[in-house]
């Protein structure tokens, strides 16, 4: 069985973010720092080299591969600002119908710019994304 690549660390979340090019990504990675915090109520944990992560989980699949991956979280990447907080298997249409601009993957969000969106519904995102997710895998913290 293959392992994630991606492993928590030990490296600090803010400092990462104090080495986040352009300024505005910079800012913005530290808004979500800070909404990800008060939301979830977890300390961030830095996953590999760029993911900031809130919580984590261990799943098992049917096929037999088991791994910890962080709960929630985001990346303050140089094309966008990638939020990983959708389990994947769940409907946020409605909300996501409010979020503003964005674009969507299987299990992220991706965001240019934070002025683009709404921080209370991206907060009610993040919610209902760990609630979800919690229902199928227990979300501890990290």
């Amino acid at each position: 069985m293959t392992e994630n690549k991606t492993k928590p660390g030990n490296n600090s979340p803010e400092a990462f973010l104090k080495t986040v090019q352009p300024d505005q990504r910079r800012r913005d990675g530290g808004t979500l720092l800070q909404l990800f915090r008060e939301v979830t109520g977890f300390e961030p944990v830095m996953w590999g080299a760029s993911m900031i992560g809130f919580g984590r989980y261990h799943y098992v699949y049917d096929s037999g591969r088991e791994d910890d991956f962080l709960a929630t979280g985001f990346s303050p990447r140089k094309a966008n600002l990638s939020i990983y907080i959708m389990p994947g298997y769940q409907d946020y249409s409605e909300i996501l119908g409010r979020l503003g601009k964005h674009k969507l993957g299987k299990s992220c969000l991706y965001v240019t710019r934070l002025d683009q969106i709404d921080l209370d519904v991206l907060a009610e995102l993040i919610r209902a994304g760990l609630a979800d997710l919690d229902k199928r895998w227990l979300v501890l913290p990290a």
